[in-house]
């Protein structure tokens, strides 16, 4: 088998680790909340705290790899994130869980910010978009099996189950990176811009606590007011550091390119689409449907199963067409799918309308997540793929990080204060299903008008596509490390 090919699999391996880490817990959220007698705040950081030190991370990540190797980064990476998660089945209470989820999200960075770069490096131009396709497939498989898999295990072997059994996963994964992965010549060794680093987390960090808490608190809450403070201090002081420090965490030149630029507005908005779509709807199967959390977790298979089949059409339209013409329809089915949603939800909707809605989300996240990645990575000099990699990542985490505070605070907000833990265990009292209800119609809508400016900026970055300036690519710049 030709090494790109090789590579792929190693790296499809490590997107089933992750991936199912991430959906399984969405659907086994209210499982874990009912057993540690969570409160709102708390369930709420179980995502956020992981999603946060993740999204800060990357970037960081992506540096080192290009500077020490990815392939040592990536490796590690699996060890860490397995680790982790074997040691969250031991979690004596929330904040201890809460503080290993930070843990792995150290390893899930690692992982996450080379996957992609690795691709890039081991693939021909030719063929790369096929790699990203198969690439996006592979984590639609693992939120295939993740809520389906994630909702049997909470109910029939309880919550540690849903932590333990990704670690057969993660030591399979380690072995097959350990034997197939080449070491990737490094780039220059540049200093690492921690002070980037720490204001990013500061910033991103009020941002969330400010919009995750609003909901229950109220924005008068010194908590949360602290939180919107931190966030329009630092963010300006997070800009004019990057502009000013010789190797910045984000490198602002590269959105000179309008192109890049675009692509990645584009790609922002689309998550804080369609991000929380599996989480909202898990909560919504289990507190208005009455479901249970096996049955939820089926429920929800027709995004990922959508985006199984999407991602590789999209990767091989996309190798005979512009990866942006291709693009544009994913918002557009996105989009789509939202009104459908939006128009139709109610406690008593056929599960075949729920379905067609979710199945045109996923549809629209699989062709745009496959011909978009494709047109920001083949845009990328060789010996940066690491730290864009990682900074596209982070701009779309950020973007994931903020759909889903932005999503449960715009649901549980629609309730009174003291029922509001109630929709993270799947409890709500059945006078206050109304009010629930017109939450999820506030998330949905602010969620369509998301992917509409999405679609508005793949449409922009491909009228512009032809004025944009031209940047060497890996196939360009250096010899391929594949066997083909």
């Amino acid at each position: 088998m030709p090494y790109h090919w090789r590579v792929l699999s190693v790296i499809t391996l490590g997107t089933l680790l992750t991936g199912m880490n991430a959906s399984t817990l969405n659907v086994a959220l209210p499982v874990v909340v009912r057993h540690f007698h969570a409160g709102a705040f708390a369930a709420n950081w179980v995502l956020l705290s992981f999603m946060l030190a993740n999204t800060v991370l990357l970037v960081v990540f992506g540096r080192l790899s290009d500077v020490f190797g990815r392939r040592t980064t990536y490796l590690t990476g699996y060890a860490v994130f397995t680790a982790a998660g074997l040691l969250m089945g031991w979690s004596p209470g929330i904040w201890v869980l809460i503080a290993l989820r930070v843990v792995q999200a150290v390893g899930f960075a690692m992982i996450l910010a080379n996957g992609a770069a690795l691709i890039t490096h081991a693939f021909p131009r030719h063929l790369l978009s096929q790699g990203m396709g198969v690439y996006i497939s592979g984590i639609s498989v693992s939120q295939v099996l993740g809520p389906s898999v994630g909702g049997f295990v909470a109910d029939a072997a309880g919550w540690r189950w849903v932590f333990w059994f990704n670690v057969p996963v993660g030591l399979a994964a380690f072995a097959w990176g350990w034997v197939t992965l080449r070491r990737v010549p490094r780039g220059p060794r540049r200093p690492i811009d921690l002070r980037g680093g720490l204001l990013l987390l500061g910033w991103l960090g009020g941002l969330l606590l400010a919009l995750s808490e609003a909901g229950a608190l109220g924005w008068d809450s010194p908590l949360v007011r602290a939180g919107a403070v931190a966030f329009a201090v630092l963010m300006p002081v997070f800009w004019w550091a990057q502009r000013r420090t010789p190797y910045p965490l984000v490198s602002l030149e590269l959105f000179a390119d309008r192109g890049f630029s675009l692509a990645n507005l584009a790609a922002f908005f689309h998550t804080l689409a369609r991000f929380g779509i599996v989480l909202v709807f898990s909560l919504f199967f289990q507190g208005v449907w009455e479901a249970d959390a096996a049955t939820a977790g089926l429920a929800v298979l027709p995004v990922p199963i959508a985006m199984m089949i999407a991602s590789p059409l999209a990767g091989t339209l996309a190798r005979w067409t512009s990866p942006r013409a291709v693009a544009v329809a994913g918002p557009a089915l996105t989009a789509t799918g939202l009104v459908v949603l939006l128009l139709t939800l109610d406690r008593h909707t056929p599960y075949a309308v729920v379905a067609t809605g979710l199945a045109l989300l996923g549809c629209g996240s699989g062709i745009f997540l496959t011909a978009n990645t494709t047109a920001i990575m083949t845009r990328v000099p060789h010996d940066q793929l690491g730290a864009v990699n990682g900074m596209r990542l982070t701009l779309q985490n950020v973007g994931n990080t903020l759909g889903i505070a932005m999503a449960l605070t715009l649901i549980a907000g629609a309730l009174p204060r003291t029922d509001r833990p109630a929709v993270f265990a799947g409890t709500v009292p059945h006078g206050e299903l109304p009010a629930l209800l017109s939450g999820y119609h506030r998330a949905i809508a602010v969620m369509l008008v998301m992917a509409l400016l999405s679609m508005s900026a793949a449409v922009a970055s491909l009228v512009g596509e032809r004025h944009s300036r031209t940047v060497r690519t890996p196939a360009e710049e250096a010899p391929r490390l594949s066997d083909a």
